[in-house]
């Protein structure tokens, strides 16, 4: 299995579908689905029966899932999306970089 572009944590931007144009902060990524779960987008009415924690029940707001093709990393030094890669720093590790600006992410 290859390599995701995207981790738990980065700032990713919205490139198709309904939520097209926002950003969010990546809260989990789904390997075996390619999926990931953004802060603020996605946002789906799930229907919660009464339970010890939720006595009412009722409608609830929270964020589905989104397809990885989907996003794009934001790029640390313009703010705009950013495909990445990958290159060893001077100590020989991999690290992953801004293509456009060449920044590396943290």
């Amino acid at each position: 299995m290859s390599k995701l572009h995207i981790k738990k944590g980065d700032t990713v931007y919205v490139n198709s579908g309904e939520d097209k144009g926002k950003t969010g902060r990546v809260l989990e990524v789904l390997v075996a689905k390619n999926r990931a779960i953004v802060e603020g987008v996605n946002i789906v009415s799930k229907h919660a029966k009464p339970n010890a924690q939720n006595p009412n029940g009722g409608i609830e707001k929270k964020e589905a899932s989104i397809h990885l093709s989907k996003l794009n990393l934001v790029d640390p030094k313009t703010g705009k999306p950013t495909r990445i890669g990958r290159k060893e720093d001077s100590k020989g590790k991999l690290v992953r970089y801004a293509k456009k600006s060449g920044e590396v992410i943290k």
